[in-house]
């Protein structure tokens, strides 16, 4: 059996160095060593946007992007969106395991307990403007809960960690829910907590003057779905943020915060709104065509197509396409959809696209859905944070828990000035 190491011989130098490989990888610290002189720093990696190189080590989530596979604590997306809750699937991703019955139990009741949120937190988002944004009000109130649960910054005992879990995963809906209520100039409406995770956010959403919300089954469960595809995805832009933030140690709200604001991004949570967009200026399936011409002439641009990771289908975007005809069935169906689905029809048979490995991501057919149960697009990315807080809790626990890991702090390959002596002013020439 052939030895887990990597030969490498410094042209430089003569040298040759044997490092040690690991689960598919070399250590960048092993890499210090080769030097060529005993005065050098030592060889270090470039990798500008992290597109070869791990930050950790994770027991959260599995993808392989070649084969178009997501799992979540080993457990198939596909099964989990047909047999799940979100809040289940919220406990598997943080714990490790589905819970028994009466963890479940215990579980959706300690959340359902933390869903109101302090009065002045109302205060404060009447603070923002009647048109802010939904993202940035929710973003800002989410760092503001810090100042309320001071206790939080005691990160490392369990029990407050656990606390600060109820507290965020309940009251995230919550805040989402008011600040879309808040741009509208409507009354907040409270928490009714005999409804489900996502009947309740409905009802906080779209409660006008019925005494009691009853939620549509087919839209509280889609919703329910689409919370299960958004909990976790490994190492993407928002969890790094996460990360990153949280290993200065400081308290969770400030580190969901930094990782929602992340999220807040057209080229990560606001993707779903860019394909939105693109399909209402293209505004009918007969301009389909010409557009893909632009397309592949470098014209203008797919949104919704290609993945960073999945080189094949993804397989969030296959299960949302089923969600989509149940909504439609109940919304109507939404004009946008049959240019969707002409895109995708000549992009899968065009060989431009297939040779790349273009193929629908998970944005592509959301936007969709949201527009048609009501959402305007200023929601997208809120959508996309609510669930996600679980998926960001639990990578921050793990990676608080992970003795290897230290303040994030890269390296850089300095290409300024050398040094240099300060001139006065006067005697400065001009640039």
């Amino acid at each position: 059996m052939s030895k887990e190491t990597l030969t490498l011989i410094d042209n430089r130098t003569g040298r040759s160095y044997e490092i040690p490989i690991q689960h598919g990888t070399i250590r960048a610290m092993d890499l210090r060593q080769i030097k060529i002189s005993e005065g050098d720093f030592g060889l270090m990696t470039y990798d500008p946007a992290f597109m070869n190189t791990s930050s950790c080590q994770s027991k959260i989530t599995f993808i392989d992007g070649e084969k178009g596979i997501l799992r979540y604590r080993g457990y198939p997306i596909e099964e989990l969106a047909e047999k799940s809750t979100y809040l289940e699937t919220a406990y598997l991703v943080l714990h490790g395991e589905l819970p028994s019955k009466a963890e479940l139990d215990g579980w959706v009741h300690d959340i359902s307990y933390h869903t109101n949120i302090h009065e002045n937190i109302k205060k404060f988002m009447d603070g923002f403007h009647h048109d802010a944004h939904t993202m940035g009000m929710l973003v800002s109130t989410v760092a503001a809960l810090s100042t309320f649960y001071p206790d939080a910054g005691n990160i490392f005992d369990a029990e407050l960690r656990r606390q600060q879990t109820y507290r965020l995963i309940g009251k995230m809906p919550t805040l989402a829910a008011f600040a879309y209520r808040h741009r509208l100039g409507m009354p907040y409406a409270y928490p009714d907590n005999d409804l489900s995770y996502t009947g309740n956010f409905l009802n906080m959403l779209f409660k006008m003057t019925e005494l009691k919300y009853k939620p549509n089954p087919i839209l509280e469960r889609a919703l329910d779905v689409l919370f299960i595809l958004h909990a976790d995805h490994e190492q993407n832009c928002s969890t790094n943020a996460m990360r990153a933030v949280g290993s200065s140690h400081v308290d969770p709200y400030c580190a969901v915060a930094a990782a929602a604001a992340a999220l807040y991004g057209p080229l990560h949570g606001g993707a779903n709104e860019q394909v939105l967009r693109m399909l209402t200026e293209l505004g009918s399936k007969d301009r389909v065509p010409e557009f893909i011409k632009k397309v592949k002439a470098g014209e203008g641009r797919l949104m919704g197509f290609g993945h960073r990771v999945y080189k094949n289908f993804d397989p969030r975007a296959k299960i949302i396409k089923q969600v989509a005809d149940q909504v439609f069935e109940v919304t109507g169906k939404n004009p946008l959809l049959d240019i969707a689905l002409e895109l995708e029809r000549i992009a899968l048979e065009d060989d431009y696209f297939i040779k790349r490995k273009l193929y629908p991501n998970v944005d592509f057919y959301s936007g969709i859905i949201y527009q048609a149960m009501g959402f305007p697009v200023e929601m997208f990315p809120v959508l996309f944070a609510i669930p996600r807080t679980s998926g960001w809790v639990a990578q921050w626990e793990e990676m608080l828990l992970d003795s290897e890991q230290k303040i994030a702090r890269p390296r850089q390959v300095y290409l300024g000035a050398e040094k240099r002596e300060y001139v006065p002013p006067e005697r400065r020439q001009s640039a």
